[in-house]
Protein backbone atom coordinates (compact mmCIF):
# COMPACT_ATOMS: atom_id res chain seq x y z
CA UNK A 1 0.00 0.00 0.00
CA UNK A 2 1.12 3.76 -0.55
CA UNK A 3 0.91 5.55 2.35
CA UNK A 4 2.65 8.79 0.05
CA UNK A 5 1.87 8.02 -3.32
CA UNK A 6 3.19 11.27 -4.78
CA UNK A 7 6.93 10.22 -3.23
CA UNK A 8 6.21 6.32 -4.63
CA UNK A 9 5.80 7.56 -7.77
CA UNK A 10 8.02 10.28 -8.53
CA UNK A 11 10.84 7.39 -7.64
CA UNK A 12 9.60 4.84 -9.46
CA UNK A 13 9.69 7.78 -12.70
CA UNK A 14 13.29 7.99 -11.97
CA UNK A 15 13.94 3.49 -13.00
CA UNK A 16 14.12 4.28 -17.02
CA UNK A 17 13.49 0.08 -17.57
CA UNK A 18 10.56 0.19 -15.53
CA UNK A 19 7.69 -1.39 -18.03
CA UNK A 20 4.32 -0.16 -16.73
CA UNK A 21 0.95 -1.96 -17.06
CA UNK A 22 -0.49 1.08 -16.84
CA UNK A 23 0.69 4.47 -15.19
CA UNK A 24 -1.44 5.67 -11.90
CA UNK A 25 -5.21 5.35 -12.63
CA UNK A 26 -7.85 5.68 -10.37
CA UNK A 27 -10.39 3.38 -9.71
CA UNK A 28 -14.27 3.76 -9.40
CA UNK A 29 -14.27 3.50 -5.12
CA UNK A 30 -11.23 6.09 -5.25
CA UNK A 31 -8.05 4.38 -4.44
CA UNK A 32 -5.21 5.19 -6.80
CA UNK A 33 -2.97 2.39 -7.90
CA UNK A 34 0.37 1.64 -10.62
CA UNK A 35 0.77 -1.70 -12.08
CA UNK A 36 4.13 -2.80 -13.62
CA UNK A 37 6.46 -5.75 -14.19
CA UNK A 38 8.72 -7.23 -12.15
CA UNK A 39 12.11 -8.29 -13.83
CA UNK A 40 10.63 -11.68 -14.52
CA UNK A 41 7.55 -10.42 -15.66
CA UNK A 42 5.15 -10.84 -13.09
CA UNK A 43 2.99 -7.93 -12.03
CA UNK A 44 3.23 -5.96 -9.39
CA UNK A 45 0.52 -3.80 -8.02
CA UNK A 46 0.63 -0.95 -5.59
CA UNK A 47 -2.11 0.95 -4.53
CA UNK A 48 -3.25 3.66 -2.26
CA UNK A 49 -3.60 2.57 1.68
CA UNK A 50 -7.31 2.42 1.67
CA UNK A 51 -7.72 4.42 5.07
CA UNK A 52 -5.77 7.38 3.05
CA UNK A 53 -8.18 7.02 0.46
CA UNK A 54 -11.04 7.44 3.05
CA UNK A 55 -9.72 10.53 4.80
CA UNK A 56 -9.09 11.93 1.39
CA UNK A 57 -12.29 11.71 0.36
CA UNK A 58 -13.70 13.38 3.91
CA UNK A 59 -10.66 15.94 4.01
CA UNK A 60 -12.33 16.49 0.68
CA UNK A 61 -15.58 17.73 2.62
CA UNK A 62 -17.99 14.34 2.05
CA UNK A 63 -19.39 12.98 4.95
CA UNK A 64 -18.94 9.27 5.87
CA UNK A 65 -22.34 8.82 4.54
CA UNK A 66 -21.16 10.28 1.08
CA UNK A 67 -17.93 8.67 1.49
CA UNK A 68 -19.77 5.43 1.38
CA UNK A 69 -21.22 6.15 -1.34
CA UNK A 70 -18.50 6.77 -3.04
CA UNK A 71 -16.63 4.08 -2.43
CA UNK A 72 -19.75 1.68 -2.51
CA UNK A 73 -19.17 0.37 0.69
CA UNK A 74 -21.24 0.08 3.74
CA UNK A 75 -20.88 3.38 6.37
CA UNK A 76 -19.95 1.17 9.03
CA UNK A 77 -16.79 -0.17 7.19
CA UNK A 78 -15.67 3.53 6.63
CA UNK A 79 -16.15 4.18 10.23
CA UNK A 80 -14.14 0.77 11.63
CA UNK A 81 -11.61 1.94 8.79
CA UNK A 82 -11.03 5.20 10.78
CA UNK A 83 -11.02 3.82 14.21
Amino acid sequence: MIENKDNFINKLKSFKDIVYVHPLVEHSWGQKVVRFYDLDKHIIEVGENIVMVIKRFLNSGLSIEETAVQMDVPVDYIKSSLK
